[in-house]
């Protein structure tokens, strides 16, 4: 295996659309499946999740489903204090972060004489949030996503994450979930999960609402619920773009590179840089490294299919690519990232300068990372406050504001075929 670079310019339009669709996938072909379980979990219940994990234990019943306190405080003991630790400092960090997303509980203003407009804010009921698990668990996804909810002032949140035989939970994960305030946490996974938590079931209340990144089963089964509960954006395989001019450090954008393509063999990476030296650099440290590397099937895969090292003849057609491809993670290695961010505007997390590696936003530095893919920071945020919180708008009227008014409304109202809506106006000046 061997990564070149190849010029923006050079690339065909066949091979553009390729870098930029990278590992989004089409779900199509699993939708009737996914549905098929959705439906089942919404007749039939506690049942649908038991039969499917009667693999991990012969007995199960349906007290197997949640996590107790007794599971919580082992959990405690089977990690090492360093990482109880650590996740409590980005426990912190990113609940720090949060609250200063927070808005004004409410606001209003004068439209006209008489005529008083605002707008409140409200924290959902409860919240779901999907914890990956089963073989990887990732402990970090249950702080990214239980802690907003948690600083928006949910009134109780419920995590779902995949068992392992024995109906045993990852004991990281249930540490962070503690450490996190999560209310209630099933050992139920995929589909099932997704599921139990948008109908509810014998054991798991039913949410206004699910978070959190899974693989494409879960996507296609909260893709599925999405009418029933609301979703955050659908979420894809991880995916890393890096711009830098000519004053980037290879080494570092080299290991910066590799670190994206870890995650999975659908993981994407992309350098742009106006750079020919910096670019070649950066593939030969690359091709050095890969026979070295631990996992090298995944990185083979993500490295070959989906991941580039592209040369930008000037920095306007490094930032126009930049935004088209519109990335989850976007690093910022320039000689002045702040002036290059302003050219920005499609990223779903940006890591600005040499000493802000993704990692860090993924972890500890209190920015959220669960963030949208596949092109979707186009039109997507990543998670945040705003998430768990609706925004209704209220409106106070005095009978002089409401006169002003009168024949406005009874125009329209008459004119869009609604005449009671028109009397509903006129009864209060009789």
């Amino acid at each position: 295996m061997e990564i070149k670079p190849e010029k923006i310019d050079n690339l065909s339009p066949e091979k553009l659309r390729t870098v930029m669709k990278r590992s989004m996938e089409d779900i199509s072909s699993i939708y009737e499946d996914m549905r098929g379980i959705v439906e089942d979990v919404k007749k039939n219940g506690n049942a649908v999740a038991l039969k499917h994990y009667r693999k991990h234990k012969d007995d199960i019943t349906p007290s197997d489903l949640e996590v107790t306190r007794e599971e919580i405080d082992s959990a405690y003991r089977q990690i090492t204090p360093e990482v109880v630790d650590c996740l409590k400092i980005a426990a912190r960090n990113i609940t720090r972060f949060h609250r200063a997303q927070l808005e004004r509980e409410m606001w209003s203003i004068e439209v006209s004489d008489g005529i008083l407009a605002g707008r409140i804010t409200r924290a959902m009921d409860i919240v779901g949030c999907y914890v990956p698990g089963g073989t990887a668990a990732y402990p970090s996804s249950v702080l990214m996503t239980v802690l907003p909810a948690k600083v928006a002032g949910v009134g109780q949140i419920v995590a779902v994450t995949p068992p392992n035989k024995g109906m045993v939970a990852n004991p990281a994960t249930l540490v962070a979930a503690d450490i996190a305030g999560c209310d209630r946490i099933f050992k139920v996974g995929g589909p099932w999960g997704v599921a139990g938590l948008a109908y509810g079931t014998e054991t798991m209340p039913r949410v206004d609402k699910i978070v959190g990144p899974g693989n494409k089963y879960v996507t296609a089964a909260k893709m599925l619920v999405y009418g029933q509960v609301d979703i955050d954006s659908p979420a894809g395989p991880s995916e890393a773009l890096i711009l830098t001019d000519d004053t980037g450090d290879p080494e570092l954008i080299a290991v910066d590179f590799l670190s994206q393509v870890e995650h999975d063999p659908d993981s994407a990476a992309v350098l742009v840089t106006i750079s020919e030296e910096i670019a070649v650099k950066v593939c030969e440290i690359i091709n050095r490294e890969f026979d070295s590397l631990p996992r090298k099937e995944i990185f083979e895969s993500s490295l070959t299919k989906h991941s580039y090292v592209l040369i930008a003849k000037d920095m306007q057609q490094a930032t126009d690519f930049t935004n088209e491809y519109a990335a989850e993670h976007l690093q910022i290695m320039t000689s002045d990232p702040f002036i290059t961010l302003n050219t920005i505007k499609h990223a779903g997390s940006i890591f600005m300068g040499p000493y802000a590696p993704v990692p860090v936003g993924d972890y500890a530095s209190g920015t959220n990372h669960v963030l949208p893919t596949g092109q979707c920071a186009r039109m997507f945020s990543g998670l945040s406050v705003d998430d768990f919180i609706k925004k209704p708008t209220f409106q106070y009227l005095s009978k002089k504001g409401l006169a002003s008014l009168k024949d406005v409304v009874v125009t329209l109202a008459e004119a869009e075929g609604l005449p009671i809506h028109a009397r509903a106006v006129q009864a209060r000046f009789k």
